[in-house]
């Protein structure tokens, strides 16, 4: 994307009034439907399809979500194909699990594939419950249909109360198109950032989708806010863009150090101050 698109998108496709109250990282939100309490920012745990836990080894990234959690953000972002639940399971020993909102996804598409999955993330993290579960990285336009056994699985364990909410992260447009019309959906994790890039479809198009989610009463959680990366030198201007957006709850960045973390959690409260300067676009 050109320079002057980025702007463009950064500066006008924002919608919150002027003076809008200031936001921070760990400004408490209500999820979706279930109202599921979590913080602004997500401590993400898969950079670069789990670089992140290579990285620092169990003990570093819970020593990272320690870090957080005394930042006072309580929101963790897992996957199974991330690796990272025996991380998080190393930091629920000194953090009661009470306290923390954790998310985690299954690639599994059928009954028996997902049940085992939920069986063995309980066993991987520590846990009896997760707060969010996604069916993770949907593609194709019918993936309800590609993916009933394993829906019908979740609902059980939502009813059971070993999840407490569920959705699924999205990765082309006509599967996000799809979890937009989906009843089952309640949450969904989409890309979005003002640069369309590792993006389903440009801005403006996944924009339009995600407010027809919002209007259908879901929550949205937003990744690829720095486009894995390639928004490293623009990081104030995509989280301005991803802090105007009325259709985004929340946000995941994985960050692989304490000053990286240290770093956004600076830089949030002045973005949203930007963003709430920004008119409403025509």
């Amino acid at each position: 994307m050109k320079r002057r698109d980025f702007l463009k998108y950064s500066l006008l496709a924002g919608t919150p009034a002027w003076g809008a109250p200031a936001r921070n990282a760990n400004d408490i939100v209500f999820l979706g439907p279930d109202k599921i309490p979590l913080t602004r920012l997500a401590i993400g745990t898969g950079t670069l399809g789990g670089r992140q836990g290579r990285i620092l080894g169990i003990q570093g990234l819970a020593d990272l979500l320690h870090f957080g959690y005394d930042q006072g953000l309580f929101f963790w972002d897992a996957a199974d194909s991330y690796g990272s639940h025996p991380h998080l399971k190393e930091a629920l020993k000194r953090i009661p699990r009470e306290k923390v909102t954790i998310l985690t996804k299954s690639f599994s598409r059928t009954a028996e594939g997902m049940r085992k999955d939920i069986d063995r993330f309980r066993r991987e993290v520590g846990t009896d419950y997760f707060d969010i579960v996604l069916l993770h990285c949907v593609t194709r336009a019918d993936w309800p249909e590609e993916c009933k056994g394993a829906m019908e699985v979740i609902s059980e364990f939502r009813q059971r109360g070993v999840i407490r909410t569920h959705g699924v992260s999205c990765h082309t447009i006509e599967a996000l198109r799809t979890a937009a019309r989906t009843g089952w959906v309640r949450v969904d994790l989409a890309r979005i950032n003002p640069a369309g890039a590792r993006m389903d479809a440009d801005p403006q198009t996944v924009l339009s989708v995600l407010a027809q989610m919002k209007a259908a009463g879901k929550g949205v959680i937003g990744m690829k806010i720095l486009g894995e990366g390639t928004l490293r030198s623009r990081i104030d201007q995509a989280l301005q863009f991803a802090l105007s957006q009325s259709s985004i709850d929340c946000f995941t960045i994985g960050a692989e150090n304490r000053e990286e973390l240290a770093d956004l959690i600076r830089r949030i409260p002045e973005a949203a101050r930007a963003a709430s300067r920004i008119p409403q676009a025509a």
